[in-house]
């Protein structure tokens, strides 16, 4: 298995898949460098796809608290799984940071082919959203 099958295989949201699905998600995915400062997600707009951080750190603005996020995490997964929802946060580099960018159309032909992920990226969501109504976790 190559790096970068390798490194993919050590993100928790594509940890389950076989090497043909990590095979599929590097095909689709795109690499990314972004200074710090930089803004990768602005509230409001129209949102087309997801990050997933390789390296550094981005600070998520939600509501009226920051949240961390660090390799292996990933923001903006709302965009992928319902059209047309503005994005719900603001989402900048803290440090320089590298990401894989997915799209829409690649990320929903991927979640046929390899549904695990759809699962590992529930329990993530499940947990910002019990985090943003303060739910006991």
């Amino acid at each position: 298995m190559d790096d970068r099958l390798k490194h993919l295989r050590g993100i928790p949201l594509f940890a389950e898949l076989d090497d043909q699905g990590l095979e599929r998600v590097a095909a689709i995915a795109t690499d990314a460098e972004f200074p710090a400062g930089t803004v990768l997600i602005e509230r409001g707009h129209p949102g087309l796809g997801m990050f997933v951080i390789l390296d550094g750190t981005l600070r998520a603005d939600v509501r009226d608290r920051d949240a961390k996020l660090g390799p292996g995490e990933f923001v903006g997964e709302l965009s992928l799984l319902v059209e047309d929802i503005p994005r719900t946060v603001r989402v900048r580099a803290e440090t320089p940071v590298r990401v894989l960018a997915i799209n829409r159309a690649d990320f929903l032909a991927l979640l046929e082919s390899q549904p695990r992920i759809a699962m590992a990226m529930l329990r993530v969501v499940a947990t910002r959203l019990a985090q943003m109504l303060d739910l006991p976790q």
